[in-house]
């Protein structure tokens, strides 16, 4: 598993449910060319986030996993250095919570 999309949450390599995903180049250049399927830009108001998505509160940078994220997994953000775990938001979806 990459340093930067690491999903971490207890289990999760184990838990079968989890939702695959097969990630591609989005055109994201401010990280070394073998990470870069792992990031992309926010398009705007009308961009949605995917299951396996969740912006950087930091720099909002859309971090993208390989996985279907969860509350409580951990992820990187490459380009600002931010140590994240997603939570989950009362409305019922996920965002990410600055650790370091």
């Amino acid at each position: 598993m990459s340093a930067d999309a690491d999903v971490s949450a207890p289990g999760a390599a184990a838990d079968p449910t989890r939702k695959r995903y097969e990630l591609e180049d989005m055109g994201f250049r401010e990280v070394p060319k073998k990470w870069r399927k792992f990031y992309r830009h926010w398009q705007g108001p009308g961009d949605t986030l995917g299951p396996n998505e969740v912006m950087c509160p930091v720099c909002k940078v859309i971090i993208r996993a390989t996985r279907e994220l969860r509350a409580g997994d951990k992820v990187y953000c490459m380009p600002c250095m931010s140590r994240m775990v997603v939570v989950e938001r009362e409305d019922g979806s996920l965002e990410a919570d600055v650790v370091f």
